[in-house]
């Protein structure tokens, strides 16, 4: 199996950071590099992902001057020297055997472009039951209006280079529309895998709140097209 390319966007992360390398250092399958793209960042994130050197020798941090997801992640795809790509948030979790899981199914389905589902261990049965109605549409709109959690998204180098990288205009729904373009082409598919990230963002904005944001702007999607000119305002980057 081929190395990997994980890149992984920051803002403020240094107290989630540690774990995200950590899962990443204890991982099975141990054929990858990893560019932290940090969009300087107020705090110790940086700092912080630097002692990781010894535990990931494979480690690059770069800092941007701008901030902004999409631009994150097509800066780590260029700064990349593998051919297949990760893009993970700071605030994801991954069990040990995630990688090696993962690059079988992909490798055996021929996917060049993948998302996966999102996980719920250790949440409550109310967040156990929303992720499982998320991920049931994940599931469903995958063969005909693909979208995807952008905290977790497999890709390749001629498939990301092909469609442009994530659209830098589009402030919602960017990893949607990333998939979407990209299943054009390329066969997209989800893996049969979870990944867990921290609910804050659930927390703090409403389990129903987000997950009603998150409909509507993909029905939205569906009859009108992206959103470039920030037609349902939201607001990014405000977490506690």
């Amino acid at each position: 199996m081929k190395p990997i390319s994980i890149v992984i966007i920051t803002l403020n992360e240094e107290k989630r950071i540690a774990k995200l390398l950590g899962d990443l250092s204890k991982q099975t399958y141990q054929q990858f590099e990893v560019i932290l793209v940090d969009s300087d960042s107020d705090d110790l994130t940086t700092k912080v992902a630097e002692k990781f050197r010894p535990a990931l020798p494979s480690l690059t941090v770069h800092t941007m001057t701008e901030r902004g997801v999409s631009r994150g992640r097509n800066t780590g795809a260029r700064l990349a020297n593998h051919e297949r790509l990760l893009f993970l948030d700071a605030d994801v979790r991954l069990d040990k055997q995630f990688l090696d899981k993962a690059i079988t199914k992909l490798h055996s389905e021929k996917l060049e472009v993948a998302g996966v589902y999102m996980g719920a261990q250790r949440l409550s049965w109310g967040y156990k039951s929303g992720y499982a109605l998320f991920n049931a549409g994940l599931f469903a709109t995958q063969y005909f209006f693909p979208t995807a959690v952008g905290a977790c998204i497999f890709s390749t180098q001629r498939a990301h280079k092909e469609i442009g990288g994530f659209d830098e205009a589009i402030i919602l729904c960017e990893d949607c529309h990333y998939v979407k373009k990209a299943a054009k082409t390329w066969r997209f598919r989800f893996l049969p895998l979870t990944f867990q990230f921290d609910p804050r963002r659930l927390e703090q904005d409403g389990l129903f709140t987000m997950g009603l944001t998150y409909l509507k702007a993909n029905v939205r999607r569906f009859l009108f097209g992206e959103m470039r000119n920030n037609e349902m305002k939201y607001q990014f980057g405000h977490y506690q």
